[in-house]
């Protein structure tokens, strides 16, 4: 990959800083890079593939496996992330149109119903009172807040609840996962609340998440470094291709 580009894509990604540890070091001391990649067939597949990869020696190398995911229940449409939606069309993501945003995104805060999480990432445990707002006409819009510190009436109308086995009916959902940083600037009817969770059963869809299984995400969360600074890349297989390149992102493998 050219240097160019890859310092174009971290000077993007700056938006968390800590302590390196020897293992999130190569061997000339820098903090090595981390990407998560999701390549779908198109814009309406509601499957794809997850896969790790780590930039070491001037090149993004793949680590473990691929594992199938889950996205939106109606494909994916261009997002707002570190980079902008290229001018030759595709869906625009909007709220509630069962879309996962395609782009490329920083990772966020991990969550989940207990205490603590085996993860590196900053995590908060979510409570009863934890709701992702998705009105668009509220202040607090794209943002998770609790109810005992906003006030209820603050939270009404969202259909977010974090803790989704206390209000609806056991669903395990939420019990791992992380905020991709989709619609960083909060903008109204952008999209809204986009996650990467768990999900109940192998190819059950999303409301535009993208879901995968337990294993999988444990193996993720315990993989990621804050200080790698950690990319979330969604895009179909023929944008990919059109943007890998300019984006600084891994060559397209032959079987994509």
């Amino acid at each position: 990959m050219p240097r160019y580009a890859l310092a174009l894509l971290l000077a993007a990604a700056m938006t968390l800083t800590a302590c390196a540890t020897r293992a999130d070091r190569a061997g000339d001391g820098a903090v090595q890079p981390q990407l998560v990649l999701v390549t779908t067939a198109d814009w309406n597949a509601t499957q794809g593939r997850l896969q790790r990869y780590l930039f070491e020696g001037g090149q993004w190398l793949a680590v473990g496996a691929p594992v199938e995911v889950s996205i939106g229940r109606n494909g994916a449409a261009w997002g707002r992330g570190l980079r902008a939606a290229p001018s030759d069309g595709g869906p625009l993501k909007r709220e509630g149109d069962g879309r996962a945003p395609a782009g490329l995104f920083a990772i966020g805060t991990a969550f989940g119903y207990g205490d603590t999480a085996q993860t590196a990432l900053p995590y908060a445990p979510m409570s009863a009172g934890h709701y992702c707002i998705d009105v668009p006409d509220s202040p607090l819009y794209d943002r998770i807040v609790d109810a005992r510190t906003v006030g209820s009436e603050a939270v009404k109308g969202s259909t977010e609840p974090m803790r989704r086995d206390l209000h609806a009916d056991g669903d395990p959902r939420y019990r791992l996962g992380f905020v991709i940083a989709h619609n960083p600037a909060h903008v109204p009817g952008a999209g809204s609340c986009i996650f990467a969770h768990l999900r109940r059963a192998p190819g059950e869809p999303t409301a535009g998440c993208t879901a995968m299984d337990d294993a999988a995400m444990d193996e993720l969360l315990a993989w990621l470094r804050p200080q790698a600074r950690p990319l979330f890349a969604l895009l179909p297989q023929a944008q990919y291709r059109a943007v890998w390149k300019q984006w600084g992102l891994p060559e397209p493998v032959s079987d994509e």
